[in-house]
């Protein structure tokens, strides 16, 4: 049976940019499974520039739950222009406000598994003892997350179609039938599932979730159940 790391992440505030807004920065709801190579990466002290070349669908399995519901508020930021003169900060007047919509007290669980087990190990010491070699953010530095790791769990992959109660948010294209109910706030964001070394996206998907972070119920091609009891769907 195969194992998986599952941790917790959090913070007051988190900016996952979804990647056709510019000028007003809009965050995705949760973090894209590009975001959380990301964060491994960051957590693991691998390179920006060489995180990718670990994070394909073919050797790293990524989850994510909300622990949280979704809530997103919009600040105003004034940016300055440092290219010029970027040790007299205090000097710069040239300034543009730009309004970021924002996640307010997000919290998030994630899931890891890898195929190369030195990594995995390594992912596995640090998430135990609470430490990292890079911080960990939600989405970009001026959010620093923090993190505690909730365990390392067996799991059965079950491909049967079978309707299951799912924990983590879930890719449509794994989707056979919703089972939709009424009390529930069901949510689908169209996000980029894997980006190659040059961060050209190779691959998009919608993914679907709830936004008071509850469970959905739902047949999917296949899903993995863990030994705690959760039934997670990798994107």
């Amino acid at each position: 049976m195969d194992k998986l790391l599952a941790f917790d992440i959090w913070g007051e505030y988190g900016h996952f940019r979804k990647i056709y807004t510019t000028t007003s920065p809009l965050t995705y709801s949760v973090p894209t499974r590009t975001s959380l190579a990301g964060l491994i990466g960051a957590i693991a002290g691998i390179d920006k520039d060489e995180y990718l070349k670990f994070s394909s669908k073919s050797c790293e399995n990524l989850a994510v739950g909300l622990n949280s519901p979704v809530e997103k508020v919009r600040i105003p930021e004034n940016l300055i222009k440092t290219e010029s003169d970027f040790k007299k900060m205090h000097c710069i007047t040239n300034r543009t406000q730009i309004r970021f919509e924002f996640l307010k007290n997000p919290s998030f669980r994630v899931y890891f598994a890898h195929s190369d087990k030195k990594l995995y190990e390594k992912v596995k010491s640090l998430l135990s003892g609470h430490k990292c070699i890079y911080t960990p953010c939600l989405g970009i530095s001026e959010h620093i997350a923090s993190f505690k790791f909730v365990g390392e769990f067996e799991y059965e992959t079950v491909t049967s179609g079978e309707k299951a109660t799912l924990h983590s948010v879930i890719p449509e294209s794994k989707v056979i039938k919703l089972d939709f109910q009424d009390s529930l706030e069901y949510i689908s964001e169209r996000q980029p599932v894997e980006m190659d070394e040059d961060r050209c996206v190779l691959e998009y998907d919608n993914v679907v979730f709830e936004r008071c972070a509850k469970p959905i119920s739902a047949s999917v091609k296949d899903f993995c159940k863990l030994g705690s009891g959760d039934n997670i769907v990798f994107l």
